[in-house]
């Protein structure tokens, strides 16, 4: 029997990353690619397949499938959906109309299937299409998890990382709120090895670090790269993957990442990302760490920022 199937909904740029960082993983049995084109998906899949020969690569199952797959799936990636374009405004919002139908029928097809698999949006903007799908289809709300701003955490520990000529993953310290122009980062918490950021200038003998722009990059990198490339795919495909490790091997690793909050850190009805406990039931428990009074108005500011998009378009 598989012990673990992975279905991606979507079979693009992000879709297809997605499926080799999976892969390379060695923690499913079985990955299956869905998309309305199903040549492109039967040609991702197959391509990756070949792959499954090298003794480096796991023997793993990869074809295309269709939503009935969903049924007895562990986990379901949804990645449909447009992205920014270069040419186009930048900035994930302006995909709000367009990606929410798309997750309403996405959801609508996965729900015929099954309501017990893990299901982890990435299409943007991931914070309203995670709302959507937890807040107006009857699926267990700790069961969706929205990629929120785990890649923008992770860029944020490796320019740290940079600046002071250490481990990037001995940086620690987060990016909440919106995955998007809205975004902070928990200073107050930040450090290296137990070393509060602020005390690292000293300690490591370096120039200290300009908290702005740090921010500042954190936020614009991504659209660096989508117009630089066309589009970004390997950074989210990471993010994505190290959920998956977290939910396959019941890591109970504390994660930022998108979900409705009912009164956490006083803030109701509204998606954004915020440290959270992630094991094979998919969110454990939303951990409400402490923030200073500034983090704190940071953390509102940007919640009424997306809430006022979501009414915006008639979803609040």
């Amino acid at each position: 029997m598989i012990k673990h199937k992975v279905c991606i909904i979507g079979a693009g740029m992000v879709g297809s990353a997605i499926m080799m960082a999976i892969l390379a993983s060695g923690l499913v049995a079985e990955i299956v690619l869905i998309d309305q084109n199903e040549e492109k998906a039967e040609g991702e899949a197959l391509d990756a397949f070949h792959t499954t020969s090298f003794s480096y690569v796991p023997n793993v199952l990869i074809r295309k499938g269709t939503y009935e797959d969903c049924r007895d799936s562990q986990t379901i990636i949804m990645s449909a959906g447009p992205s920014v374009k270069p040419g186009q405004k930048l900035d994930r919002r302006i995909l709000v109309e367009t990606n929410a139908k798309v997750t309403r029928a996405v959801m609508k097809e996965i729900t015929r299937y099954t309501k017990e698999a893990i299901i982890l949006f990435v299409s943007n903007p991931v914070d309203i299409l995670t709302y959507i799908a937890q807040n107006e289809f009857d699926y267990p709300q700790h069961k969706i998890i929205g990629t929120g701003t785990l890649l923008d955490t992770a860029r944020m520990r490796r320019i740290i990382g940079e600046h002071f000529l250490v481990d990037t993953k001995n940086v620690h310290g987060y990016v909440l709120g919106e995955h998007g122009a809205t975004a902070f980062i928990t200073w107050s918490l930040c450090n290296i090895g137990g070393i509060p950021i602020d005390q690292c200038a000293i300690k490591f003998n370096s120039a200290p670090i300009d908290k702005d722009q740090i921010l500042k990059e954190v936020k614009e990198i991504g659209m660096k790269i989508l117009l630089a490339k066309g589009y970004t795919n390997y950074g989210v495909a990471q993010s994505v993957a190290r959920i998956v490790k977290a939910i396959s091997l019941n890591e109970l690793s504390v994660l930022p990442v998108a979900t409705t909050l009912r009164g956490e850190y006083d803030t109701h009805d509204v998606a954004i990302s915020v440290p959270c406990i992630i094991g094979q039931e998919g969110i454990k428990e939303i951990l409400d760490i402490p923030l200073t009074s500034e983090e704190k108005e940071q953390f509102m500011a940007s919640g009424n920022s997306v809430k006022a998009v979501m009414k915006e378009f008639g979803i609040l």
